[in-house]
């Protein structure tokens, strides 16, 4: 009735027979138990069933397997015959299986032994071992089950034993050494040897009495000094010294070290002082004593000699020699305080023993000052930045020089001796602070050189201080009312209309450091002026581009941030017609520029010549400002302007050309104490030169150009109309042409009708009646 896939049993259906299926393992199951069922063929068919158990018998089908494929142990070398190293264990997995070890391969010389107990092989020694023949051993072990079987390795590492004592080459030694060696001086390196290996051959090296003049180093024996030797004291030593190995239980062996202590030239010279102090002026002469050393030697003879030099020590460069027999230090050279304040020497006292001992000491001479050096500033010119409106007696900076001497001879007093009148400044005469005493303003002065001097008496120097103020925004920003004179000439040419900057708000901030911001506050709701708030550029707007004059009165702020001003600015459009160009004359004023004229004598020159012509001012249309570049180095302003008739009414009517040279010309003298201007001769007139014919009429005429720039003073901005200078002739009746050359027939119209004849005469014509017929 088992029906599963991996089921190891099947039944035949028509003999019964159970059959085995697939593979068994008893490892894996080694019973089962299931039922079957036998049916008949009848109808209904009828059937029964039974269990069936079924017990899996063992077969050695399974190796035994070492539960570790690698052992390690390790055993001293002086271990005992029959000591257990180390238990291996296999395990197999068929049942009743019964495991035997052995020893298959590495048993060098049958060393170990392998017995079963317990289920694992048991490894013992079954030899003595021997450090210095194997140290290490490498067995293959076999477990077999009779029938199959598994190896592992067992590595077992021999250890050393302290076997070997050390041993010195020798019972007893003897060294010398000299009395004047060093403290820490090796005398000599006593060593012993151990045919053990390891620690057991590691020695350490002691010494059995106390001696406190010599100390041995544990690991190296070496021997050497803890304390100066002396002849005279003691001329031999005894050590008993041991060699002492590491191992367990230690072994050691002991020899003794004579040390014979060698007689050497061993008292150096003694100074009476441990130093010496002196002092000299520096400007003695050379070779002036300074002070004298002496020193004595403890041994006799030669070695108690002594003598003395600065030779392997410190003469101070050469400025100072030693008699060599007195010990008296002189100097050798002029000495400059400044430069070397104190010399810090190192003689020597020799004796004449061989070899020779020395003694040094130090000598320190002060090098006493004289005033021989001037003050000295820091630097020639000073740079003090100083905030403007500080409070009056602040130290705006403090002045100092150094003096290289010392004492009274180094004492400096500082004055102003240049540049602070009136005295806005003080300087302390002995700090050097200098204090303001005034009010300090950017605006009415910006910098301040003084030059001050320090005085050492009778020695001084000088330098120059540059004070300079720091702007603060204390100023309010300064704007005039100012106008917009824009001379609007309407041509035929495209880009006549002046569509970029023409200028700027004539604004000024005393306070340099200020950024000022501008707006119109009311007047310019059309935005006929466009401005830029930060830099002020003005621009007109292209609305203005067309006939129509035009006067707007705005209201302009500018402000710094803090404070602000605000005025009037007018702009006036004129509209310049051929008319008024045809009927204009240029006047030329003497020692005037183009600025000084708008700003302020504009006015005043159009009331003058409105009083010279007895017109209203505003009838008087000034159109161009052009400086004469045809006079060399003279200052001569050349001014084009027409006039319209005071009773023209509604109607253009200008003032001719001649007339208004005329008038003008001749009134000059008016208009220069009206205007305050000096009116010069018209310019050399281009119908001089005759250029007409048939006695016709020469009239310069002015061609202009509406491209100029504007013009800017700080109360108006003016857009000039430059004039380019032409004639035109003016034919008599009866002629035409450009020169008049051509004569017209003035009978051709008829003039004198029906009733009368027309004869043509110069000039003109006449008419002569016919009879009964006057006029």
């Amino acid at each position: 009735l088992e029906t599963s896939t991996s089921f190891p049993f099947a039944i035949n259906n028509s003999t019964g027979w159970i059959m085995v299926a697939s593979e068994l393992d008893r490892e894996a199951v080694d019973f089962y138990s299931f039922g079957v069922e036998a049916q008949d063929q009848g109808n209904p068919p009828m059937a029964s069933s039974a269990s069936i158990s079924v017990t899996v018998l063992d077969v050695n089908d399974n190796s035994p397997e070492f539960t570790q494929r690698e052992y390690s142990a390790r055993l001293n070398e002086d271990a005992a015959v029959g000591t257990s190293v180390l238990t291996v264990s296999a395990i197999d997995r068929d049942a009743n299986s019964v495991i035997t070890y052995q020893i298959s391969s590495g048993n060098t010389r049958n060393r170990f032994s392998i017995t079963s107990q317990s289920g694992g092989g048991l490894i013992s020694l079954a030899l003595p071992l021997d450090y210095k023949l194997e140290r290490q051993y490498l067995l293959t072990i076999a477990a077999s089950d009779g029938t199959r079987q598994d190896t592992a390795q067992v590595v077992i590492n021999v250890t050393d034993a302290n076997t070997h004592r050390p041993v010195f080459q020798s019972s007893h030694y003897t060294v010398n050494v000299n009395e004047d060696r060093p403290v820490g001086t090796t005398v000599v390196v006593i060593s012993a040897t151990d045919e053990d290996t390891g620690e057991n051959a590691r020695i350490t090296y002691l010494m059995e009495d106390s001696i406190p003049q010599f100390r041995i180093a544990a690991e190296t024996g070496a021997v050497t000094t803890q304390m100066e030797l002396d002849y005279e004291d003691q001329v031999s030593y005894t050590l008993a010294i041991t060699a002492r190995d590491n191992g367990i239980p230690q072994k050691s062996d002991t020899t003794y070290l004579e040390i014979l202590v060698s007689d050497v030239n061993d008292n150096a010279p003694q100074f009476l002082r441990d130093s010496y102090q002196g002092s000299v002026y520096e400007d003695v002469p050379t070779f002036t004593s300074v002070l004298q050393v002496s020193a004595t030697d403890r041994d006799s003879g030669l070695n108690g000699r002594v003598f003395y030099t600065f030779q392997g020590g410190d003469d101070g460069d050469g400025d100072f020699i030693i008699e060599s027999t007195s010990g008296i230090v002189r100097t050798l050279r002029r000495l400059d305080r400044e430069n070397v304040p104190l010399y810090s020497l190192r003689a020597f006292a020799v004796d004449k023993g061989v070899p020779a001992k020395r003694t040094l000491v130090e000598i320190q001479v002060t090098v006493l000052d004289i005033n021989d050096n001037p003050p000295v500033f820091e630097r020639d010119e000073f740079d003090i930045f100083v905030e403007e409106n500080s409070p009056i007696g602040l130290v705006v900076a403090r002045i100092t020089a150094t003096d290289p001497d010392e004492g009274t001879n180094a004492q400096i007093m500082y004055q102003i001796v240049e540049g602070n009148i009136p005295e806005v400044f003080q300087l302390d005469i002995f700090s050097g602070e200098l204090t303001a005493l005034a009010d300090l303003d950017y605006e009415s002065k910006a910098e301040y050189i003084m030059v001050v001097q320090a005085t050492s008496a009778p020695l001084v120097s000088r330098a120059t201080v540059h004070v300079r103020l720091r702007d603060a925004n204390d100023n309010s920003p300064q704007l005039k009312n100012f106008e917009i004179l824009f001379n609007n000439y309407i041509t035929n040419r495209s880009g006549s209309f002046p569509g970029g900057v023409i200028g700027r708000i004539p604004a000024h901030d005393p306070d340099v450091s200020d950024s000022l911001t501008y707006a119109f506050e009311q007047g310019n709701e059309l935005n006929l002026v466009l401005l830029d708030p930060h830099s002020g550029d003005l621009r007109l707007s292209p609305a203005l581009d067309n006939n129509r004059p035009l006067e707007a009165v705005m209201r302009v702020s500018v402000s710094d941030g803090v404070h602000s001003a605000t005025a009037q600015c007018t702009l006036r459009v004129t509209v310049i017609t051929d008319e008024m160009l045809s009927n204009s004359i240029t006047l030329r004023l003497a020692d005037m520029s183009q600025e000084r004229f708008l700003s302020p004598l504009l006015s005043r020159f159009l009331e003058g010549v409105a009083a010279v012509l007895a017109t209203p001012r505003h009838r008087v249309i000034l159109f161009n400002i052009q400086t004469d570049t045809d006079v060399g180095t003279a200052l001569i302003l050349n001014v084009s302007l027409s006039v319209l008739l005071p009773a023209s009414g509604h109607s253009a009517r200008f003032f001719s050309s001649e007339e208004l040279q005329e008038r003008l010309y001749l009134n000059r003298s008016l208009l220069a104490a009206i205007s305050a201007q000096r009116v010069l001769p018209f310019d050399d007139n281009i119908c001089l030169r005759e250029p007409c014919e048939n006695y016709m009429r020469c009239v310069s005429v002015l061609q202009f150009d509406s491209s100029a720039p504007f013009l800017a003073s700080d109360t108006i901005l003016f857009r000039p109309i430059h004039p380019v200078t032409g004639l035109r002739c003016r034919c008599p009746p009866g002629f035409t042409g450009d020169y008049c050359e051509t004569e017209i027939d003035l009978c051709y119209s008829s003039p004198c009708g029906s009733n009368g004849r027309c004869r043509s005469r110069e000039g003109g014509y006449t008419c002569e009646c016919h009879e009964d017929f006057t006029g």
